[in-house]
């Protein structure tokens, strides 16, 4: 790679750039101010603030015409589009929400000495996804999710004093261990068929060229399976439960958005650039018959919503019941990537921004009230709504929004996938994920119950609420009303990424 080419290559990863030198000015203001840790918070904040402006700026005035729609950087490693721009925005978004969540979270401020690697080590996940977002090679795949992997490792283990949080942390690195094996063995098998580890490569090769179809098949299974680790899909979501439950509640809820919209990205992604021949005139994708990736993620998808609701329904722990939820969610939208069409991925898209919203605020409301009781259990949420009014009727609209009941947003989302299943002539598929939903009502109402109609016990203590705290919840319950009545910014953004990808 001449000078001209790595000067015009890194022009265009502005982003990843802003968020490398933003950890390196962390790390360096950790060690040059040791006694001053109450700016990181303000510190991190302005990089992905920054980060977040560049990427808006660039989709809303320059429409991508700064770049060839099919940009490849770095001899064709990475490729910048809107598409990769939309997932980045999610990621850069529910980051900054979780920073806000990270201050007001005891277990961060018992850890306050170690603030500098909490934010670093954050920097690292935003870098690693940001790239999984945008690699078109398998290698930078594989290192993206292991930059990602390793440091959210550490973060799921940050509060050492508590055994169920390193407990989940030794779980997570062993199922990513395994995981990972898996996808790099899967990656091996395809480098020795295709002599190559790009997916434009590789889609060419499949295309003009025999290949050897048990070899191949177990190899995009493998490399599933390490997708679906982050994904959180079933089989491969068993380390969820016990990781989201003993983690730090922030980092609970970065993983359950900006880790899983990352994954959903570059499965997107290696499929559209790997397997895909062409896209007709309705937006429907023509992918090559060397594997049936419809069928598997089918497969997968029902699977995984099934489970994850039907194992959501007795469980006491709200942390641990949400992350039954976010596998059932993982699961719905697996169907919009099986459609393998346009109209899929608009409702992918869709159904992001809004999960993104709903399931912070959801998150964040039991944080707020495990920091006053200590407790997620689901017996200490008696009587709450008419003690907290304000997190109460939030957390209200938060999980009838998970469900996908109107007036919210969560059923906007839940019509779009409905209606690209219906357009892609999946009526069964659909009839199955709708049953699933019936089935979420159940558990969502349950804490409904509790709250309202549920007496409390006279020793439940009584608390207040922090301003600050109050507006961050109304911050995300205004647009989860807003945009389940008034949705058409969402759709027209997601239209206007979707008619900028890089194929």
């Amino acid at each position: 790679m001449d000078m001209n080419n790595l000067y015009d290559s890194l022009s265009l990863i502005t982003p990843e750039l802003i968020i490398s030198i933003t950890l390196l000015v962390i790390v360096l203001f950790d060690l040059i101010f040791k006694n001053n840790k109450s700016f990181l918070p303000w510190l991190a904040s302005a990089g992905i603030v920054i980060t977040l402006i560049n990427q808006v700026v660039t989709i809303s005035s320059a429409g991508f015409a700064f770049a060839p729609q099919n940009a490849s950087l770095f001899m064709g490693m990475i490729s910048i589009d809107a598409f990769g721009a939309f997932f980045k925005i999610i990621v850069l978004g529910s980051s900054l929400l979780v920073i806000y969540f990270s201050v007001v979270a005891n277990e961060v401020k018992s850890a306050f000495d170690r603030a500098g690697e909490y934010y670093t080590l954050i920097f690292g996940m935003i870098l690693g996804m940001m790239l999984m977002i945008s690699a078109i090679d398998l290698i930078l795949i594989y290192l993206s999710v292991e930059l990602l992997s390793l440091s959210s490792y550490v973060l799921v283990g940050f509060v050492k004093d508590r055994e169920r949080s390193n407990e989940a942390s030794l779980k997570y690195i062993l199922y990513g261990a395994v995981s990972s094996g898996i996808m790099l063995f899967g990656i091996s098998l395809v480098y020795g068929m295709v002599g190559s580890t790009n997916l434009v490569m590789l889609n060419n090769y499949i295309q003009s060229s025999q290949i050897n179809v048990v070899t191949f098949s177990i190899a995009m299974i493998f490399i599933f399976a390490g997708i679906g680790f982050k994904i959180s899909s079933a089989p491969f979501h068993f380390w969820t439960p016990d990781v989201y439950e003993g983690a730090p509640i922030s980092i609970t809820a970065y993983l359950s958005v900006a880790s899983k919209a990352a994954a959903f990205a570059l499965l997107i992604r290696f499929l559209r650039f790997g397997f895909v021949s062409f896209v007709d005139t309705d937006g429907n994708w023509r992918i090559s018959e060397v594997f049936d990736w419809q069928s598997l993620i089918i497969i997968v998808s029902i699977l995984t919503m099934t489970l994850g609701n039907f194992s959501a329904l007795w469980q006491d722990n709200l942390k641990r019941m949400l992350a039954f939820s976010s596998i059932a969610h993982a699961g719905y939208m697996l169907l919009g990537v099986a459609v393998l069409s346009d109209q899929g991925l608009l409702a992918i898209f869709v159904y992001f921004f809004v999960y993104t919203i709903m399931n912070i605020g959801a998150f964040f409301i039991v944080m707020v009230i495990a920091n006053k009781t200590g407790s997620e259990n689901i017996d200490d949420y008696n009587g709450i709504g008419y003690k907290l009014p304000v997190l109460g009727v939030s957390l209200t609209i938060f999980l009838i929004s998970l469900t996908g009941i109107p007036p919210t947003a969560g059923f906007i989302a839940k019509l779009y996938l409905f209606i690209a299943l219906v357009d892609a002539n999946m009526i069964g598929i659909a009839v199955i994920a709708l049953l699933n939903t019936v089935v979420s009502l159940y558990y969502y109402v349950r804490v409904l119950k509790h709250m309202y109609l549920t007496q409390p016990d006279e020793n439940t203590p009584s608390f207040d609420v922090p301003a600050l705290n109050r507006a961050f919840v109304l911050l995300l319950t205004i647009p989860t009303i807003l945009f389940g009545v008034y949705f058409s910014p969402i759709l027209d953004f997601a239209e206007a990424c979707l008619s900028f990808f890089g194929v």
